[in-house]
């Protein structure tokens, strides 16, 4: 399977089919809220019977129960991975995973967490959150209670994966988005990385969005990606 999952950040199904038109092999992709919000959850089955996996990022954060019950339900969509949000603690996340196993037909989706936002600096934890010390710190908390929770993995920036990796052990994943070729903008994402750096630092994932949505050659661009991270 690819490591790099490719971000559908479309606002319509034609948009989706067009793209993925261009891949003539099966690529993992990321269905995220601007997608699900605009199609609903069948474009799931449409991407689904263009035989493409699928990361389901909807990054759920509610009381255990709540949780519980609408994994139950996103598992049935046959999804290869989906999310919480780590804020929302161990027996949320265990909640999670305990509803993925009640849905899920066939193997279970992946659960990974979110620890923080790409787009959340340390200024912005420390006073806006309330969360006190250096980013890195929160997200080996946040990873190590996933990792408590049962959960498989965490979403977080590439430059916490090595820390995340030597913390939870070598087979916790970490999915990391933020990524852009150099030439690239950053655009509303603070902590960014070339996929070099992030294959570099052991991510078992990369995410990469308008790197590849927006160029000129999508496929030859994922192929650039795919061949710095193998």
């Amino acid at each position: 399977m690819s490591k790099t999952i490719v971000a559908l950040d479309f606002s319509s199904k034609e948009e989706v089919v067009d793209f993925l038109k261009q891949f003539d092999e099966p690529i993992y992709v990321k269905i995220g809220m601007e997608l699900t919000y605009a199609c609903g959850l069948e474009i799931v089955k449409t991407v689904k019977e263009m035989g493409h996996n699928i990361f389901l990022d909807l990054k759920l954060h509610d009381i255990p129960n709540t949780v519980k019950g609408g994994m139950k339900n996103l598992a049935k969509l046959g999804v290869n991975m989906t999310n919480v949000h780590a804020a929302g603690g161990i027996a949320m996340m265990k909640a999670a995973k305990e509803g993925l196993a009640l849905g899920a037909q066939g193997q279970s989706p992946l659960c990974i967490a979110v620890t923080q936002l790409t787009s959340t600096s340390k200024e912005a934890m420390n006073e806006e959150l309330g969360i006190e010390g250096e980013v890195i710190d929160c997200v080996v908390k946040y990873a190590l209670n996933a990792k408590a929770a049962g959960l498989d993995g965490v979403v977080c920036s590439v430059h916490e994966a090595a820390a995340i990796k030597k913390a939870c052990g070598p087979g916790f994943l970490t999915v990391t988005p933020g990524i852009r070729l150099a030439s690239d903008s950053v655009d509303d994402q603070k902590r960014v990385a070339t996929p070099s750096y992030a294959k570099e630092q052991g991510c078992d994932y990369i995410v990469v969005g308008r790197s590849i949505t927006k160029s000129k050659n999508p496929k030859e661009t994922y192929d650039l990606i795919e061949n710095m991270m193998k």
